[in-house]
């Protein structure tokens, strides 16, 4: 087969304690699934109907290393549990939908805030407000085998050694077998899927030099800082 220039590489993730490496197909993230970050952001959203949006598969920054965005003066931290599924369907019931995930990890939805605030005032899509290089830093995969499903964690984030954000994964407003349940509705899911679950309140700037350490409590650890744009 020839192509007219050389096709980008795959994503893969590391997985902790393995040599293995773990393929990704897509990226979807909820939005507004803790209410008091909800509440932060003026959401006048109904919180009973998720939704969702999605970052490209090279968005993932396993390293933590990231360069400050362009097109942005106001660069947030958002830190999420995020699942890693070996398998998927279509229309997968609740009961079912724990048996989809492969891993768990701790990662950061950054966002250009500015941007969202502007996409948001004007009705339009969050692309450039999410999916922008770089926009998805990851801690390595822990495969579910080795830790079980972690139904009530701490989920924390420190920049420069201050704490930031904290949270517990028991009080999300759409849990991880719902939030599989939906998407299936939505799309037809597949092995390699990741998905970003959703940030409890206290997210804020980030600036060039910060030093950011997330946590997924006994699980999950990602160190990183921001580095000077590309």
């Amino acid at each position: 087969m020839s192509t007219p220039f050389t096709p980008p590489a795959p994503v893969y993730l590391p997985v902790a304690h393995t040599p293995t490496l773990f393929p990704v197909h897509r990226v979807y993230c909820i939005g507004g699934n803790y209410l008091a970050h909800a509440k932060e952001m003026g959401s006048k959203t109904n919180h009973q109907q998720p939704f969702f949006f999605m970052k490209p598969a090279d968005a993932l920054q396993p390293s933590g290393e990231v360069p400050y965005p362009s097109a942005t003066h106001n660069l947030h931290h958002e830190v999420e549990m995020v699942v890693a599924l070996k398998q998927g369907g279509h229309d997968i019931p609740c009961e079912q939908a724990l048996d989809c995930i492969y891993a768990y990890a701790v990662g950061l939805d950054l966002t250009r805030r500015d941007l969202q605030a502007a996409a948001k005032q004007g009705g339009l899509p969050w692309d450039a407000a999410k999916g922008f290089d770089h926009s998805a830093p990851l801690s390595k995969l822990h495969r579910m085998e080795d830790i079980g499903h972690p139904d009530a964690r701490t989920l924390s984030l420190t920049v420069n050694g201050e704490p930031r954000q904290q949270g517990r994964t028991d009080t999300m407003i759409h849990n991880v077998a719902s939030i599989i349940h939906e998407l299936s509705l939505l799309w037809l899911l597949q092995p390699g899927d990741v998905i970003f679950t959703g940030t409890p309140a206290g997210v804020g700037a980030l600036q060039v030099g910060d030093q950011f350490h997330a946590e997924l409590e006994d699980i999950a650890v990602l160190e990183g800082r921001i580095l000077p744009s590309i």
